[in-house]
């Protein structure tokens, strides 16, 4: 295709995939099952031609911003407390997976090489950011499970890529040693985490000092890229590079982010993610027509690859199975050897950590950018779709009801004892707001000034009768400044001690939000009602 056709070939999909979004959401389906069966769908469409792309683009493109927006929101006290968990899924559960699906596919297909085998395990094995995170905002789930998957989701994908490159240097050059493997893992992520650190603080420095909302808001929308292809080209963990970045940028954007620049950013930034996660999953469907063309048609695929495939999707689910329910049960007694405690696993919740194993956009990539003279590619890139198909459709598709039918549902909103209920911060941001405004109602000469603003914050008004209400009193324009000023000051005051209690432990980034949201909304309506025409 042209440049011109290719295109407009992007535009057809983007309205494809706002028609499947419609459809999934008046048959109750899941978002990503639909874009996957449309995909698939459109493109064995009579007339629809071949589509064919750069893996290292779609890795590129995609996987930045997709990461970045994972680490961006998540929460820093829980990832820290649950980072053991988080190590055991996204390393041991990957490497685990890829072992025992490269011995279940060297059984299948004896001829096929070991180092081959074990590239497939690694292609199959790390679930994916993108499909947890699809699945993950439509459930509830206990915080420490939903953690769990997140942070997994975040760091795996480093592993199965690191796996995937010695498996496939293994098998092209016949040469590999186990201890320079693990040398290079842990170069990889720690020069990972060191460039993902300078990049994040790098650009919380560069935000302080840009005014412009939309150049703050092009700069934060750069930043993943950044971290990424930082990463890539020093030859470590592009991956951890942009987690690292997203999750330090994430901490500071309280600090750094105006309010205005905080609503506008967050709404592109929405729109964005959500076209780029609809677009990969359509063309995780596309991907399925090169594979059966090059296998001659749809019933030589099934005939040849058909039985190996099933028994590598089983290995796949039932290995992570395995997985979870053996390190779940052996965290007590390990966390008792080294003097900690840690809490008793349940069946429940260990199942749903089994079941919650995605694959999308990773996979779909690392097999893609298999060489040409790699043994076996055909049938690794036909198990990495049907895994990723079955995994999103099935397990996906089901994780809803898998939660009700658990009973994990009615525990999803438990908070940890620590920390203060909404009604506790509440006061405390209103004490700290109504202790702004008091100090700026009175002049010099101890007269109170601005009556109605103390009344307001005394009883805490609705915002929009609030300012409704101030803006009727003031009578001339320095006295409306000086009126919002006060507003301003307030707001601010109580910006302080919403972060406070954050950086202190005492609310949660889920009324973090909250209150930062409701601050907004008070900021910008003050600002423009100090900055109104007066008529």
């Amino acid at each position: 295709m042209s440049s011109t056709e290719t295109f407009k070939f992007i535009l057809i999909l983007l309205v494809a995939l706002l028609v499947l979004e419609l459809i999934a959401r008046r048959l109750r389906l899941p978002t990503a099952a639909a874009l996957l069966a449309g995909g698939v769908g459109i493109a064995f469409l009579p007339g629809i031609p071949p589509v064919t792309f750069d893996p290292e683009l779609v890795l590129i493109v995609f996987l930045p911003p997709l990461l970045q927006d994972g680490a961006f929101y998540t929460v820093w006290s829980d990832f820290r407390r649950y980072l053991g968990g988080i190590l055991w899924l996204a390393v041991g559960a990957v490497i685990f997976t890829t072992f025992v699906v490269g011995a279940v596919a060297h059984a299948m297909v004896p001829s096929l090489p070991w180092g081959a085998c074990f590239a497939l395990g690694a292609v199959v094995s790390p679930p994916d950011a993108v499909a947890a995170k699809a699945v993950l905002s439509k459930v509830r789930l206990p915080r420490r499970l939903n953690v769990l998957l997140e942070g997994e989701s975040l760091l795996n994908d480093a592993t199965g890529l690191v796996l995937f490159r010695f498996a496939t240097a293994a098998v092209l050059t016949g040469a590999f040693s186990l201890q320079d493997a693990v040398f290079s893992f842990a170069g990889l992520a720690l020069g990972g985490v060191a460039v993902g650190f300078a990049v994040g603080h790098a650009l919380v420095f560069a935000l302080r000092h840009i005014r412009d909302v939309f150049l703050v808001i092009i700069a934060s929308c750069l930043s993943p890229w950044a971290a990424y292809i930082g990463g890539e080209a020093l030859h470590v963990s592009g991956v951890i590079a942009t987690v690292t970045a997203g999750i330090i940028f994430g901490w500071y954007q309280h600090d750094v982010f105006s309010a205005h620049v905080r609503i506008r950013s967050t709404a592109f930034w929405k729109v964005m993610i959500f076209l780029l996660e609809a677009l990969v999953f359509i063309l995780i469907g596309f991907s399925l027509r090169g594979v059966v063309e090059r296998l001659g048609g749809l019933g030589n695929a099934v005939e040849a690859l058909g039985l190996p495939i099933l028994a590598m999707l089983g290995a796949v689910i039932a290995s992570r199975f395995v997985w979870v329910y053996a390190t779940d049960y052996l965290r007590v007694p390990l966390a008792r050897l080294v003097g900690r405690t840690a809490p008793p696993p349940t069946p429940r919740g260990s199942f749903l950590l089994g079941w919650a194993g995605m694959r999308g956009v990773v996979t779909l990539a690392i097999a893609l950018s298999l060489p040409e003279a790699m043994p076996g590619r055909d049938l690794t890139i036909a198990a990495a779709f049907v895994v990723i198909l079955v995994t999103v459709v099935v397990q996906g598709g089901t994780m809803g009801w898998v939660i009700r039918f658990l009973g994990l549902d009615r525990v999803a909103t438990h908070t940890h004892d620590h920390h203060l209920t909404e009604g506790q911060a509440s006061a405390l941001i209103d004490k700290a707001q109504l202790d702004a405004v008091r100090a700026g109602a009175y002049d010099v000469d101890g007269r109170l000034v601005h009556p109605r603003l103390l009344e307001q914050y005394t009883y805490r008004l609705s915002v929009a009768e609030r300012y409704a209400t101030a803006s009727r009193e003031v009578v001339d324009a320095s006295g409306r400044t000086a009126h919002y000023d006060v507003i301003l000051a307030a707001i601010a005051a109580g910006r302080v001690e919403m972060l406070r209690l954050h950086r202190s432990g005492q609310i949660h980034d889920d009324l973090l939000h909250y209150f930062e949201r409701d601050l907004d909304l008070q900021q910008i309506e003050a600002e423009n009602d100090r900055e109104a025409p007066q008529v």
